[in-house]
């Protein structure tokens, strides 16, 4: 099992990265609150990881903090959960945002996320809910502050990237098109994905 990885960030195309660990370039999936809180290109990080092994792949998912790798794992654990949907619900809201929504049973925000359904959400409630009070306080930090630290480079189109980003999160691509619509084109494309988030979240 893959835990950690240190090196220097090679790219940096969301949801997808590439570090290179003594001249081997692990690439890993992670979420946007993740993306966002990374240094630049070219700069070092440290991601904690979790390798999944399928049949047809090993697939390797980083995380900046630790809290945010637990609840990936506590949420690939849900019955109908996989890697893609848990990364989707961690792009899509702050950690300590869907703990609220889990203990308030609050489905309707929990539906605004990609690929989660009324079922699936009702069942993210029952099933997650008697877990986190047993978490530490560390466990319950979302991630506002390392989102200070981001430094994101330029890609040519940011606005095809981020929703290209959206889409591969399992936004359909119209509806991708119209988180993204009014938004200011000059932000990177981490920011803008963000962005597109948080005004997906508030309705």
């Amino acid at each position: 099992m893959i835990g950690r990885l240190r090196g220097t960030l090679l790219e940096k195309q969301p949801p997808w990265l590439v570090i290179d660990v003594g001249g081997v370039g692990y690439e890993l999936e992670a979420s946007m609150n993740t993306l966002v809180a990374l240094p630049g290109v070219g700069e070092n990080v440290q991601l904690y990881t979790h390798l999944t092994v399928r049949e047809d792949a090993h697939l390797l998912y980083g995380f900046f903090r630790e809290p945010e790798r637990a609840l990936f794992r506590a949420l690939i654990k849900v019955n109908g959960v996989g890697p893609k949907l848990a990364l989707g619900i961690l792009s899509g809201m702050e950690q300590d945002q869907f703990i609220r929504c889990v203990m308030d049973d609050d489905v309707k925000a929990l539906t605004r996320l990609p690929g989660v359904g009324k079922k699936t959400a009702e069942r993210l409630i029952v099933e997650m809910r008697d877990r986190f009070p047993h978490w530490g306080n560390e466990q319950l930090v979302g991630l506002d502050d390392t989102q200070q630290m981001a430094t994101s480079m330029r890609p040519s189109d940011p606005l095809a990237d981020a929703e290209a980003a959206l889409v591969s999160l399992g936004y359909k691509p119209t509806e991708a098109a119209r988180m993204l619509s009014g938004l200011d084109v000059k932000q990177s494309t981490e920011a803008l994905i963000k962005a597109a988030l948080t005004r997906k979240l508030a309705g």
